[in-house]
């Protein structure tokens, strides 16, 4: 298939043994990874300065405001650590809070733009927990470059300045409550016009205060801003101190899938990992690899199709909602499901499965069927260090600039939204990721880490793209363990995402062949100019030697820092 070529694209993609290397979305979040690993830090260490400057660079996808899951490997004992950040419903949350008076549900940009979709920022918390555990350098000296360019000011990316022109009017804001500094002037002057150059101040401001105390993201006149934010007009939210003072990230057991030689592991719920685990198992219980390029579409396809199906029907937070993992795990329960893959042609339906028969924690209640939507706004990077550790990290505001309201000069989440567009279905029953006070939205963020039958490090991937992050992580997956490609050739693959009856396919990177031989194999073909995938990769090779592959759909670039350099 033809692939499009990147200028984006770093042109060194390969270090060789001993050698460090970043991948991200920005070039100037690369850089700055890049500085932070010269300068001796480590991969986690790196993670913190990343996306502190992604925060203020790439505010349409992710920053302190937000949230994520972070994967790391930790070399010297070959172990893997998962640290969770979701964010968390207000106590004020509750199953109804989307709708309206009459009982009809707020419009999505109603709904998202506005204090209702606020939940308590969980980066801050992450970032702390993980460098407490494994960073190197003091953390104060993480935020300086982030700092230093809030101060300085920099110059919009073409990315940034492209949603500026497209989203622009909907941050002008319709109360006075909000200040000032709103969304619209912070992009754009009195004149209506884009500014050349951003200065952030008040972000400054904000690491300052991080830098000497990351609590303090969490109490004080930070928390109070954010609250104040929240409880503005129009569609004012719940968040209080309280919420804000009593979050806590987590470091969590990872969930892991073993797939021919490797073991793949990601976050548990509420991350949706478990749907590529589970598409993976089915492939590895057919004859996938076929050796047929367009059989092996087709069974890509079927299984992920049935991965989400189980996905949006059972995963929620399942400190709230009992999800059954490891039935959905389950070898048989697997094969049974592939079993539905038939060689004849798509299935004109796929519904959820039981794993509920294959897991020992069962339970008779079941949820309604799930209405979550799921916008994309987020970002993913990848980075190992010197001495072979690595992050494989993804982070949201959600969707675009969040709820488009900022404090702190910071975008502040719009993550509520993430939970179903309704909260029962149409028999009344609560569907799994209904809201609820304390509460995680379900995410479909999928960090990834394989490693080899050994334990050690073989590849970091994964994607932003809300719902389509399970299908781009995949690709990148069986792109390289199965169809044995580069990682760069695996990210530059057309992107297919199989949720639900219609397949969306790139058809700006899938040939003409592909294209018609799906639609011949009976599926409802959706082309797609254009995905909103931001792919990074970075694989170890079994001389030790390391590689990168960096989505050519964003503005990503590869750092390679090596000893000598």
């Amino acid at each position: 298939m033809e692939e499009a070529p990147s200028i984006a694209i770093a042109a060194k993609t390969m270090a060789t043994l001993g050698d460090a290397m970043v991948v991200t979305a920005n070039p100037i979040a690369t850089s700055v990874g890049e500085e932070i690993l010269r300068a001796g830090g480590s991969a986690v260490d790196a993670a913190v300065a990343i996306e502190s400057i992604l925060s203020l660079v790439e505010p349409q996808s992710s920053g302190l405001g937000g949230g994520g899951f972070m994967v790391y490997y930790h070399a010297a004992d070959q172990s893997i650590e998962v640290y969770d950040g979701r964010e968390k419903a207000p106590l004020g949350a509750h199953s109804d809070m989307f709708l309206q008076e009459d009982g009809t549900r707020y419009g999505y940009l109603e709904a998202k733009n506005s204090g209702l979709s606020i939940g308590v920022p969980g980066m801050v918390s992450m970032l702390d927990l993980a460098h407490s555990d494994r960073g190197r350098l003091p953390w104060g000296e993480l935020l300086e470059p982030a700092k230093r360019l809030a101060t300085e000011g920099f110059t919009p990316s073409p990315r940034l300045r492209s949603f500026f022109e497209k989203y622009g009017m909907r941050l002008i804001p319709t109360t006075l409550e909000q200040g000032p500094v709103d969304a619209y002037h912070y992009f754009f002057d009195d004149n209506g016009t884009m500014k050349d150059r951003i200065v952030n101040t008040e972000y400054a401001d904000t690491l300052d205060l991080i830098a000497k105390d990351p609590k303090d993201f969490y109490r004080g006149p930070l928390a109070e801003a954010m609250v104040a934010a929240a409880a503005s007009s129009p569609r004012a939210g719940t968040l209080s101190l309280d919420d804000l003072a009593s979050y806590s990230a987590r470091k969590l057991e990872p969930l892991c899938m073993d797939y021919r030689e490797l073991t793949l592991c990601g976050p548990p719920p509420p991350s949706s990992w478990v749907a590529v685990g589970m598409t993976l198992g089915m492939l590895e219980s057919t004859n996938f690899p076929t050796g047929d390029e367009m059989t092996d579409w087709a069974m890509f396809t079927e299984a992920q199709r049935l991965a989400y199906a189980d996905r949006d029907f059972y995963v929620a937070d399942d400190d709230v909602v009992p999800v059954p993992l490891s039935g959905m795990l389950n070898r048989d329960y697997l094969a049974q499901r592939a079993a539905l893959i038939s060689p004849d042609g798509a299935a004109e339906k796929v519904l959820e499965g039981d794993p509920w028969a294959f897991d020992a924690e069962r339970t008779a209640a079941l949820p309604g069927r799930d209405t979550t939507i799921d916008y994309a706004g987020t970002t993913h990077f990848v980075v190992v260090d010197k001495w072979g550790n690595a992050v494989s990290m993804t982070a949201t505001v959600e969707s675009i600039f969040g709820s488009t309201r900022m404090a702190g000069g910071m975008f502040l989440n719009n993550e509520l939204t993430d939970f179903a567009k309704e909260p029962r279905d149409a028999d009344g029953i609560l569907v799994a990721n209904h809201p609820a006070p304390g509460k995680r939205p379900r995410s479909s963020m999928s960090p990834t880490i394989a490693l080899n039958s050994d334990g050690s490090f073989n590849m970091a991937t994964g994607s932003p793209g809300g719902n389509s992050i399970i299908a781009y992580t995949l690709k990148t997956l069986v792109g390289v363990i199965d169809w044995k490609l580069t990682p760069q050739e695996a990210v530059n693959l057309p992107n297919v995402v199989a949720r639900g009856d219609t397949v969306r396919v790139e058809s700006a990177r899938a040939s003409a062949e592909m294209l018609e031989s799906m639609r011949a194999f009976g599926f409802q073909i959706k082309e797609s100019a254009g995905e909103n995938s931001g792919l990074s990769v970075i694989l170890r090779h079994d001389d030790g030697s390391l590689e990168g592959g960096v989505d050519p759909r964003r503005e990503g670039t590869i750092a390679v820092i090596t000893p000598e350099s």
